[in-house]
């Protein structure tokens, strides 16, 4: 039997999951005709902090949720996609050059979908805690993005789970089981890949600084609206 190592470190998969869960009920909650747009400002909020905090951990987590460790340079996702084309295999414990791309976009585009809906408004239900903060021009752009991004998110969604489909029936490697154990095999990794822990504490401070600085974003710092009868 085939022995196993921790690549991915728990607040990482807590991470994914909680995002899953996150950008599943913005997409819910989004339709206006369900009367639960506060719900949905409240799971921006949440998607925000997540990204948030997985930029901190890309930069203090653990080895294979480094930025530093994944990203690709150009040199490297060339020379993948020339391996691959030769039909070379070459290993990679965490994220392969191309999935690296895929999560580098999934955070910017979250991110960026996130922060605009703090400028939104939809002229009938509610408002983002900076809505009228911005000039008109700039409000219509925002606007746009938010409405429109959304599809991208969903389609890059989409082509994640081809991955995760083509990965399991061709390449016989279940993504989806170690991104719940955060183990892989000894076939697809070696023991110095492995980490020791995971930075449980570090992980805990890092989220509580998160949670802190997004409450003061959206509602400690935001501007009083007066409202005029």
């Amino acid at each position: 039997m085939a022995k196993k190592y921790l690549i991915w470190d728990l607040p990482l998969r807590l991470f994914h999951w909680v995002l899953v869960l996150t950008i599943l009920g913005a997409w819910y909650t989004s339709d206006q005709d369900n009367d639960l747009i506060d719900y949905h400002l409240i799971f921006g909020y949440v998607a925000l902090g997540l990204i948030l905090f997985r930029i901190l951990w890309g930069v203090i987590g653990t080895t294979h949720a480094k930025f530093k460790h994944f990203v690709p340079t150009p040199k490297k996702l060339i020379n993948y996609v020339k391996s691959k084309n030769e039909q070379q295999t070459t290993a990679y414990p965490g994220h392969n050059p191309l999935g690296s791309l895929m999560v580098v976009f999934m955070l910017v585009i979250i991110l960026l979908q996130a922060i605009s809906g703090l400028f939104m408004n939809d002229d009938i239900f509610t408002s983002g805690p900076y809505y009228g903060e911005i000039t008109g021009s700039l409000e219509k752009v925002i606007t746009f993005f938010h409405r429109n991004s959304f599809n991208v998110i969903l389609a890059a969604i989409a082509l994640h789970v081809l991955a995760i489909i083509f990965y399991k029936v061709v390449k016989k490697k279940a993504l989806v089981a170690s991104m719940i154990t955060g183990k892989k095999s000894s076939e697809e990794v070696s023991e110095k890949d492995a980490i020791k822990h995971s930075k449980i504490i570090i992980a805990i401070i890092t989220a509580i600084a998160v949670s802190a600085f997004v409450y003061w974003l959206v509602i400690i710092n935001a501007p009083v609206i007066e409202e005029y009868y």
